[in-house]
């Protein structure tokens, strides 16, 4: 097994293949459900501010929705920021506890490492497996928002979807390097689970609060959301610093994770 380049990552990918196709048609599907609307609801006559207004007081701050009327706000409200950020959230989540954790408590694991497997190799080996699985989805929203783009009327720049979705596959991958790193350092799949949808939740709740108001902005400093999107890099194309943030963390939250992995006792 050792002597094959990326064994590890081949096999995890190859067995779950029939999974990912799933959650490569369920993102498909929220791309090609949202965006061609906008052609539908854009214009003068198109009611957003009305629908905006009839929603309950503070519900638009926190679902995003406080720009429907233009392209890059409906889509970052609707396809990045709200069911698509979901998804790949909850993909990430599944992923990333399954990757050692769920191996460990099926027993599994030792199996792998009887084969002279370091725990350096599978750490960095299972989280490529996730990292490239999430990269996919993030790949096929990008080029559907491409294909999309100039029929639905949305108008927005390459270089800004771009933007957009390396913001939104951020978000996965540091809910997957939470994930990882807890079940990691635990054993367990359920603390992976919880810590992966955790950090997501933690920074998707923290941009609502803080948009309810202006006493309440110095909350978006601490949001992994809102360093995603609070810039509309849809829009505005991508804040570097914040996505340096964001991937930084990710991958210092990794390396944290193979360290105590590597120390301790499997069999515990």
């Amino acid at each position: 097994m050792s002597t094959s380049i990326l064994p590890l990552t081949r096999r995890s990918l190859a067995d779950s293949w029939h999974g990912l196709l799933g959650w490569t048609l369920g993102m498909a599907a929220v791309v090609l459900l949202y965006v061609p609307l906008y052609s539908s609801f854009s214009g003068e006559d198109a009611g957003f501010e009305d629908v905006i207004k009839s929603l309950p007081d503070g519900l638009a701050s926190t679902l995003g929705f406080q720009d429907l009327s233009s392209g890059a706000g409906y889509v970052q409200a609707t396809a990045y920021g709200l069911l698509g950020f979901a998804l790949i959230v909850i993909a990430a989540t599944l992923w990333s506890s399954a990757a050692i954790a769920g191996d460990e408590e099926s027993g599994s694991l030792e199996l792998t490492m009887a084969h002279g497997v370091s725990r350096v190799q599978i750490m960095s080996e299972r989280s490529l497996a996730v990292i490239l699985r999430l990269v996919w989805l993030a790949a096929v929203v990008f080029i559907l928002m491409l294909i999309l783009n100039e029929p639905s009327g949305v108008a927005l720049e390459p270089a800004d979807i771009l933007a957009g979705t390396v913001a939104l596959l951020g978000l996965g991958i540091l809910s997957a390097s939470f994930g990882l790193a807890i079940g990691a350092i635990t054993g367990r799949r359920a603390f992976a689970s919880a810590a992966a949808a955790g950090i997501a939740l933690f920074g998707y709740v923290l941009n609502s609060v803080a948009n309810q108001s202006a006493d309440l902005d110095w909350l978006h400093n601490l949001s992994p959301y809102h360093w995603a999107f609070g810039n509309t890099p849809l829009s505005d194309g991508a804040d570097w610093g914040s996505l340096g943030l964001i991937y930084g963390i990710s991958a210092l939250v990794l390396v944290i994770g193979g360290v105590i992995f590597n120390r301790r006792d499997i069999s515990a």
